[in-house]
């Protein structure tokens, strides 16, 4: 038989990592239109998109009963959702701005 206070792990788990998912993407999401809108008010709420999610990244380490070594893989993929999105963002401006510049090579 399960026991009942597992079950509850594995919801608590199951949704939470769901939410990782959803609000990484939400983080990303506005951090984007923030930055091509010129709006601090989505950078803003990006940012607290990103405080959710840190506290659902803890839940659900706690709900896993991560110990040791897998402590330092969930504060990498913290790190790794704060900077990405930057990155990202970074990569595809210069991308784009190398786009519209006019060609130096003439036919």
């Amino acid at each position: 038989m399960i026991d009942p206070v597992e079950m509850q792990n594995f919801f608590m788990a199951f949704f939470s990592g769901a939410m990782v998912i959803m609000l990484g993407a939400l983080y990303a999401l506005l951090l984007a239109w923030g930055r091509i809108k010129s709006s601090p008010a989505f950078v803003v709420a990006a940012y607290i998109t990103y405080v959710l999610l840190t506290v659902f990244v803890l839940v659900l380490a706690d709900t896993m009963n991560f110990e040791g070594f897998w402590n330092l893989i969930t504060a990498v993929m913290l790190v790794g959702y704060l900077l990405a999105p930057h990155g990202i963002w970074i990569l595809s401006r210069d991308t784009h701005t190398h786009e519209q510049e006019p060609s130096s090579i003439q036919s």
